[in-house]
Order: C-alpha cells, then structure tokens, then sequence
C-alpha cells in the first residue's frame, strides 16, 4: 500500500508477527531502471521473509525488476494487477492490465525466467464489464501457464472509470464464492484471498476456502489486532498479550539507527500511532507523539517518553 507498507512499517509488523509474509509498496519497474535503485529496494534484514512488488507493462523492464529482487535477496516476486487508480492507469499498468491477458502471460513468463524467485500476481475478479466467472478462470490460467505460483485474488471487481481507488476498494461487492469455486475448479494452484478481510476470525474462516490470506488496510489500521497471527497460524506457543509499550521500545533501536543515517524520527513514529485505540487517553497519547515526532529535529527522547507514558498506564 503506497505511504504505508514501507520498510519503517515492515518493521514495526515483524514486532507483531515474526511468520507472515510481508509485502512492499508496489515499485514501478520503469522507476527501478531509471532511478536510483536503493531507497526503493533497500530494507532490514529482519522484515524476511519479504515479497517486493513491482508495477508495470513491460516485459524487459520486468524482467530486469526480477533481476534485480533477486539480487537484493528478496523472497518473492509479486506483479501487482490490482491497483485501479487513474495514474496507474495512465503507466499502463495495474488492474487494467486484466483486460490484456495475453500480455500479462508474456510479462510474467519474462519475470519466471530471469529470476530463481517465485513469481506471484494481486490481481482483481475482474474489471469493468466483465461479468463472468468464465473471464476470471481464463486470466488466472493464462498467467499460470506462464508461470505464476500464487494468486492472490482481491474478491472485488475494480470499476476503472467513475470510483476512484477508495471507493473501489468498498462499492464494488465482495464475491467470496468466486474466490472458493477457482480454488474448487483449479485446486493444484495456490489461491490467496484478499478483501474485506478485518480480524483474525475472517482469516480462519477464509482459510476453510482458500490456502492462505492477505490483510491490508486493517493491519495498517489496527496493527496489535494480529498479535496472535504467529499463535494461531504458525503454530507457535502462546505468549503474554504484546503491549504497546513493549512495541513502542522494540522499535527504538532501530530509529535511532535511521535517524543517525539521515532519517526524520517522523518517519518511523507515524507508523506507532495506530498501537493505542479504543481506550480513554489513546487520543492524547497519539497526539504527544505525534507533535513531538514531526518537529524538526526531534530526537529518540519523544519515543522513549512516548512508551514510558505507555508503562505508566499499564499499556
């Protein structure tokens, strides 16, 4: 998700959850050939395992793009397809690429040969006018004959023209049973379900249809939701409910580490606001942290007094 799974993210999750696989935000393929390449594929070892996720229409470009992931020593290779906003849109890729399947295979089967990584595709049921099922199981057999290794299917269509990516992301109905009848119809692939996904029991009922789950937004949102993902997923022994205290201290190390390489602490702290919700002073809290953060300059002290405020209420 632009602005908000970057790496400063991925490390704040890797407090919560140690197992799931973390994606970047979708780098657009043209970007990485033509920019400087290390602020875009640069991360921390403790974010692996790590799928990057690349934009674009153009076969070598791609291919180049999984080059280039593998030699940074990334996990996994995903083409993102689902993206409906109209800057996308105009780069020729994204959603709208599901109207060209053909062209997508030739894509991916450039990326699955320059590259040792697994090449997977987040694409949507379909666009626009496209009504049947029969169009979604063509796309995905398309692209798994030329190479792909997991769908993971937003079970939404995307309308291209007349919502934009917000609206598209809620207006257009949620179609779980497609989700179900392609993993019925196509049970050698591996069918990932994304969309509408908002606590850990979605998941496990999600996982009754599909073989595994993508959640987005809602772990941006509410972060200390899926404190338990290792537990009941990865089958690790339970542990005490994680604080955000202890959440806020784990992260220390690792601004100062940014902030003496140049970084704003802000960068990092805007990520913490979404770990205190739903009790009387989260607002306040949120607001110190916030205003101490931003200002310029601002140093380790506003984290460490952040998570000391934590402590003193029993957070």
């Amino acid at each position: 998700m632009l602005d908000c799974t970057d790496r400063h993210f991925r490390v704040l999750m890797r407090q919560i959850s140690r197992e799931a696989l973390l994606y970047t935000e979708m780098v657009v393929a043209q970007a990485l050939h033509y920019g400087h390449r290390r602020p875009l594929l640069d991360y921390d070892p403790i974010e692996h395992p790590l799928a990057l996720q690349v934009g674009g229409d153009d076969p070598l470009l791609l291919a180049e793009a999984a080059r280039m992931a593998e030699v940074w020593g990334y996990d996994e290779l995903n083409l993102n397809l689902g993206c409906p906003s109209e800057r996308v849109q105009a780069g020729r890729f994204g959603a709208c690429l599901m109207a060209e399947p053909d062209h997508v295979a030739r894509c991916i089967e450039a990326m699955a040969t320059s590259s040792s990584l697994p090449v997977t595709v987040k694409h949507r049921l379909g666009i626009d006018h496209q009504e049947r099922y029969d169009h979604l199981l063509a796309f995905v057999d398309t692209t798994a004959a030329a190479g792909a290794q997991r769908f993971i299917v937003h079970a939404r269509k995307a309308w291209l023209q007349g919502l934009n990516p917000k609206q598209n992301r809620t207006i257009p109905p949620l179609r779980y049973d497609w989700v179900a009848r392609l993993k019925q119809d196509r049970p050698g692939l591996s069918i990932v379900l994304n969309g509408g996904l908002t606590a850990m029991a979605d998941c496990r009922q999600a996982l009754t249809i599909c073989d595994g789950v993508m959640v987005g937004r809602a772990a941006y949102d509410h972060p200390l939701r899926w404190a338990d993902v290792d537990e009941v997923f990865y089958g690790h022994a339970p542990r005490h409910p994680l604080q955000p205290s202890a959440v806020v201290k784990a992260m220390i190390p690792y601004a100062q580490a940014h902030v003496v390489r140049g970084g704003r602490l802000w960068d990092v702290a805007r990520h913490l606001l979404q770990l205190v919700q739903g009790v009387p002073g989260a607002r306040a809290w949120r607001r110190r942290l916030g205003e101490g953060a931003m200002v310029r300059g601002a140093d380790l002290a506003v984290l460490h007094q952040a998570a000391e405020a934590l402590v003193e209420r029993g957070w």
